[in-house]
């Protein structure tokens, strides 16, 4: 009685469901204030009504004459009628297995949850159909409104609403039934699809919904298959049959119209884990770049910072790795994402940042940068091979992670500028020291966990347990097992799913966000380590500043988003007070 319904109740043909139609006369408007002073219910299935319940309740206080000039029910009526305390356990029986049905049906449920919490009961946990907002999807361009009244009228009720609580839910009853027939027109045949069509916004999109109507609760990776077989767009999702079931009709978004229109069938692959959903969406992402999926598409465009190799190195972004000696920070996110280290190390650094290659003999002219300070010119020999060898030292240790020194000559040039009242400028650089703990630290995550064999990891979910084998920070294989399993045995199964074998210890374009995503994983929550094949550590050098630079900046970021939230009228929360160091 008091259970969520079951992933057979909501699938169930919508014939076969036992609807109870509820109606409450009360006092007044107010859950809180006021109370019930009538009830009236109609059990029925598949069209036939299988019993009525039917009884005024005395509310314990005088029922105001406003309401009595529309229900007709006095106090005297009241008299020597039963309390809610006496009514509660029949009308709960009553209702025991059936999916609630109700005209504007906020106003009954939580008047009945009021007085079901009054009376120290638990809530009452059962699927609600509100025929106002399935009229209001079906009629919206039938009927000037969706008033009881009017719906009895449309559907030529042989019961008149008149405000009294038993007539009233044999009128929402005929009600039902005629909105019933035309939305199982339109697809709707169980009570998922009558929640989902109330839902949604298209009929087009609506009439689709068989393409998913297999799919399970559970864990997958998902793919639109267009006309010819060509992947449409690739998903992830902790739950199946839920999400893909608002891509018909319940997303306003013109892309998503588009895709359901163009899709031909729905494919998935039941994971055992969501982060195995997660990778291999991914993965086939990558494999077979979906016209509808905009990130993901394109991981082979890898950016990485270069120190260059050269007479008098400089500081480029390239797009690929070679083996020819030069430090390389990355695959970074993006060439926007280079661009920001590179120029933040640019505004404390003097190594050069022309890109001409020099001559040892240093006879070239010096550029603009020079006479700004900005540069200690090795171009026309300023600044001897060696003098200029400690500037690259410097910009070394800061790509190999050891960023301490670099982000506090950051700090201290973004409050030099902002002493001057130059804020924008230190804003500028305010988004520089950000982007650059962002890089280092995601680096680090990543060259910690590739340079790994194999790591075998869990988490506790519920009553069972999340396994990952993850080899060179690259997924390999999860399972769920229940918390009584023996180790060996879960360890031993996982390694027998295994289905990537990775050798090199190297994070790679194609493989930083799968690797990214495990780290994520590893990071979220209480994780025990099984087993590891190797060293799972990241440098310290530096380590405190980055993580206070990103703790910081995540604190900007709220703010701000809670700004523009306030700018465009959104409710916030209320802000706490504010911490210190944003930067």
């Amino acid at each position: 009685m008091h259970t969520q319904p079951s992933f057979d109740d909501l699938s169930a043909p919508l014939f076969d469901v036992t609807f109870a139609v509820l109606d409450l006369e009360t006092t007044g408007l107010s859950p809180d204030t006021d109370r019930i002073t009538e009830i009236g219910v109609v059990k029925a299935r598949g069209g036939d009504v299988l019993g009525e319940f039917s009884t005024l309740v005395h509310p314990g206080r005088s029922v105001p004459p406003s309401i009595t000039a529309v229900t007709g029910i006095t106090d005297r009526m009241l008299t020597g009628q039963p309390s809610i305390a006496t009514v509660l356990p029949a009308l709960l029986e009553f209702l025991r297995g059936t999916v609630i049905v109700a005209h504007n049906a906020g106003f009954d449920t939580r008047f009945l949850a009021a007085a079901l919490a009054r009376e120290g009961q638990p809530p009452l946990r059962l699927p609600v159909v509100d025929t106002a907002a399935v009229a209001r999807r079906v009629l919206r361009d039938e009927v000037r409104s969706c008033r009881l009244a009017e719906l009895a009228r449309h559907y030529r009720s042989p019961v008149d609403p008149e405000h009294r609580a038993l007539p009233d839910a044999r009128a929402t009853l005929h009600v039902l039934h005629g909105l019933l027939e035309r939305v199982g027109v339109l697809g709707a045949t169980t009570l998922q699809d009558l929640q989902d069509y109330t839902r949604s916004t298209s009929d087009r999109s609506f009439r689709k919904i068989d393409l998913v109507r297999d799919a399970p609760e559970a864990a997958g990776v998902y793919r639109f298959i267009g006309e010819r077989g060509e992947v449409l767009y690739v998903g992830k999702a902790t739950n199946l049959r839920s999400r893909l079931r608002t891509y018909f009709g319940q997303d306003r978004r013109r892309r998503v119209a588009d895709l359901v229109r163009d899709a031909h069938r729905v494919e998935w692959t039941v994971t055992p884990t969501p982060l195995e959903a997660a990778v291999r969406e991914v993965r086939a992402i990558s494999a077979t770049k979906p016209r509808y999926n905009r990130r993901s598409k394109f991981p082979e465009r890898g950016v990485w910072i270069k120190l260059t190799v050269e007479a008098f190195p400089r500081l480029s972004h390239v797009g690929q790795r070679r083996d020819d000696g030069a430090d390389y920070l990355g695959p970074l996110r993006s060439r926007g994402a280079a661009e920001a280290v590179v120029e933040a190390i640019h505004t404390v650094s003097r190594i050069r940042q022309c890109s001409p290659r020099l001559r040892i003999a240093q006879d070239h002219p010096a550029c603009v940068l020079k006479d700004l300070g900005r540069c200690d010119a090795p171009c026309d020999g300023s600044i001897d091979r060696d003098g200029y060898a400690a500037v690259v030292a410097e910009v070394r240790d800061w790509l190999r992670g050891d960023t301490g020194d670099l982000l506090e000559r950051l700090h201290a040039r973004m409050m030099h500028l902002a002493a001057a009242d130059r804020f924008e400028d230190a804003s500028q650089v305010r988004d520089r020291v950000h982007a650059v703990a962002h890089a280092i630290a995601r680096d680090r995550l990543l060259q910690s966990l590739a340079r790994v064999d194999e790591l075998v990891a869990q988490q506790q979910t519920g009553r069972q347990r999340e396994l990952v084998l993850v080899r060179h920070g690259r997924l390999a294989a999860t399972l769920t097992a229940p918390l009584d399993t023996f180790d060996d045995v879960v360890v031993a199964a996982l390694r027998a799913r295994a289905d990537i074998d990775v050798t090199a210890p190297e994070v790679t374009p194609e493989s930083a966000e799968e690797v990214e995503l495990v780290a994520g994983w590893l990071a979220d929550g209480p994780v025990e380590l099984l087993d590891v094949a190797g060293t799972l550590a990241e440098p310290i050098a530096g380590g405190a500043a980055v993580a206070s630079v990103r703790t910081g900046a995540r604190v900007l970021a709220r703010r701000l988003r809670q700004d523009k939230l306030v700018l465009r009228g959104d409710k916030v929360a209320e802000r706490s007070s504010p911490s210190q160091g944003a930067a």
